[in-house]
């Protein structure tokens, strides 16, 4: 599947193109990112908190890309909602 969108930064845009290819409504809740290791090449960790009719679901990723990380982590959360 294929989407774009704009958005607040690239991280709002993306995580709102992800919306557009799912077919429940989630609303971020939490959004953190902390830096595992140090350097240029620093690995960033994102915990992610969405909230789907009523219940949390959580996400988590790692990457040294945090776009990528932010969008993993968003996707692994949505995967857990039943």
């Amino acid at each position: 599947h294929l989407s774009t969108s704009s958005g607040n930064g690239p991280i709002d845009a993306a995580f709102t193109a992800v919306r557009q290819l799912i077919s429940k409504t989630v609303h971020l809740e939490e959004f953190l990112i902390q830096a595992i290791t140090k350097g240029s090449d620093d690995l960033g960790k994102v915990h992610i908190q969405i909230e789907h009719e009523g219940r949390t679901y959580y996400g988590f990723s790692a990457n040294t890309d945090i776009i990528t990380a932010s969008v993993e982590a968003f996707i692994d959360a949505i995967a857990k909602i039943n």
